[in-house]
C-alpha cells in the first residue's frame, strides 16, 4: 500500500536535525524527498559513530527514505540546476536565515517565480519580523531563550541547564511538518502556494508556555507563570528500596486508591488533598509523601500495587532498556535493515498506523550525491550536461562501487 504523501516532490535543503526530522517523516509517508546537500556534504554527516566516513549514525536515523544529490550552489550552473529541480517539485524547504537565501537567489520570490504553486517553508531560527531575524539559532541556545533551561532549575535546583534531548530542534520540526502539509492542502483546495516560515524560537516558546503561562493568561494576572505541579521538585521517579518507579495518582479515584496502598487512608478525606485544584496548591507536600513512602517497598512489589489498584504507572528505563522493552519489541518499533555498504541497520520505527495508506521504510540513508545523475536525469539533463556538470565540480556521481 502507498504511503499518504505518494506522488509529492520535496526538494529539501536542510541539515542537522530540525528540517530533516520534518521531510523524513514525509519521506516515511511516500514523498520523493530530494536531500539537495553542498560539497562537502551536510554536516550531521560526521556526527556520531560510522563505519564508512560520511555515513555517521547520527545522518543514518535522519535520512532514511531520501535521494541525495550534490549541488555547489555557489556556482551558477549549481543553482540554476535547482531551478529546474524545482520545477517538478511539491515543497521547498531550507534552514538558512533569511539574509542568506536572499544573497544565494533562493528566496520565495525567486523559488516560486520558477514554480508559481510552490510551498516553500523557511525553517529558521526567529521570525523574520523580529529584531532577532538574523541571529543564528541552535539547540541549546533556543531552549535558553524560550525558558525550557530555566524551567529545569525551577523544576530540580541549582542553575538553569538543558533538556537532555534536543527538544528545540525536534519541536521545531514537528512544527515544519504540520506546516508544510497544511500548506499542501491549501494548495490541494485552491491551486495556491504559499511562503511559511516556521522558526524554531517561536515554536519552542509554543510549547513551553502551554502549561505556564498560568496565572498570566489572564489580564491583569491571577498569579505567576508556572504549572505548580509539573515544577514540583519532589516530582520526580521515586525512589524505591533496590531501583525507581514512575507513579502518577491523578485523579481523585487514583488519590483514594494510593493514600490506601501507603496506609494512610485518611489523607482522602484531608481538605489539603481532597480535590484536584487543593492537590495543586499542596503538590509539594503531598509529592514529599509520596516520595517517602515509595522507598517502603521493592520495585517489582510497587509496579504490582498500582497495577492491581489501576493507578498510571511506568517503569524507569534507561536508553538501552529501549532495546529490550517487550511493548516496543511486539509493535517492531526497531526494524533492522540492510544498507548496501554499512551492513545491518537499527532504524527507529514509525510511530503512527494507518490502516489505508501506512508509512514504510522503503530505502536506506543515501551517500552524499548518490541519485546525484539520477535525479538531474529526471529533470531533464542529458548525459552531456550530467557529465559536464561533475567535471566542473558542481555535482557528483556518489553511487557506491
Amino acid at each position: 500500500m502507498k504511503g499518504p504523501l505518494e506522488g509529492y516532490r520535496v526538494v529539501d535543503l536542510t541539515t542537522v536535525l530540525f528540517g530533516p526530522y520534518a521531510t523524513q517523516i514525509m519521506g516515511d509517508m511516500g514523498a520523493d524527498i530530494v536531500k539537495v546537500e553542498p560539497p562537502i556534504g551536510e554536516s550531521n554527516r560526521q556526527v556520531g559513530p560510522a563505519k564508512t566516513p560520511g555515513m555517521s549514525a547520527q545522518f543514518m536515523v535522519l535520512n532514511r527514505n531520501k535521494r541525495s544529490i550534490m549541488l555547489d550552489l555557489a556556482k551558477p550552473e549549481g543553482l540554476a540546476a535547482l531551478k529546474r529541480l524545482v520545477e517538478s517539485a511539491d515543497v521547498f524547504v531550507h534552514n538558512m536565515r533569511p539574509r542568506a537565501v536572499r544573497k544565494l537567489g533562493i528566496d520565495y520570490d525567486a523559488i516560486a517565480a520558477v514554480k508559481p504553486d510552490i510551498v516553500y517553508c523557511s525553517t529558521i531560527g526567529y521570525g523574520s519580523k523580529g529584531p532577532y531575524k538574523d541571529r543564528p539559532a541552535y539547540d541549546d541556545l533556543v531552549q535558553g531563550a524560550s525558558g525550557i533551561a530555566a524551567l529545569q532549575a525551577r523544576h530540580l535546583g541549582g542553575d538553569p541547564r538543558y533538556v537532555g534531548t534536543v527538544v528545540a530542534d525536534k519541536t521545531g520540526g514537528l512544527t515544519a511538518l504540520y506546516a508544510i502539509l497544511m500548506g499542501l492542502l491549501h494548495r490541494e483546495r485552491t491551486g495556491e502556494g504559499q511562503n511559511i516560515e516556521v522558526p524554531m524560537f517561536e515554536s519552542l516558546v509554543s510549547y513551553a508556555l502551554m502549561e505556564h503561562l498560568y496565572g498570566r493568561c489572564f489580564e491583569p494576572a491571577i498569579g505567576g507563570m508556572g504549572y505548580d505541579r509539573v515544577l514540583s521538585r519532589n516530582r520526580k521517579p521515586y525512589r524505591t528500596k533496590d531501583g525507581h518507579v514512575c507513579a502518577l495518582p491523578y485523579t481523585d479515584k487514583h488519590w483514594r486508591a494510593f493514600f490506601g496502598l501507603a496506609g494512610r487512608p485518611e489523607l482522602a478525606a484531608d481538605p489539603r488533598f481532597s480535590t484536584m485544584s487543593k492537590r495543586t496548591e499542596n503538590i509539594e507536600e503531598l509529592y514529599a509523601m509520596v516520595d517517602q513512602v515509595m522507598q517502603n517497598r521493592t520495585t517489582e512489589e510497587w509496579l504490582a500495587a498500582l497495577e492491581e489498584a489501576d493507578i498510571p504507572f511506568a517503569p524507569v528505563n534507561d536508553l538501552p532498556d529501549l532495546l529490550e522493552d517487550p511493548h516496543l519489541k511486539a509493535v517492531d518499533f526497531f526494524p533492522m535493515i540492510s544498507h548496501p555498504t554499512e551492513g545491518e541497520l537499527r532504524m527507529i520505527g514509525i510511530p503512527i498506523r494507518m490502516s489505508k495508506t501506512p508509512g514504510a521504510i522503503r530505502t536506506p540513508p543515501a551517500h552524499l550525491g548518490e541519485h546525484s545523475v539520477e535525479v538531474l536525469a529526471e529533470a531533464g539533463f542529458g548525459a552531456d550536461e550530467i557529465d559536464a556538470l561533475i567535471a566542473a565540480g558542481v555535482t557528483r556521481d556518489g553511487r557506491p562501487a
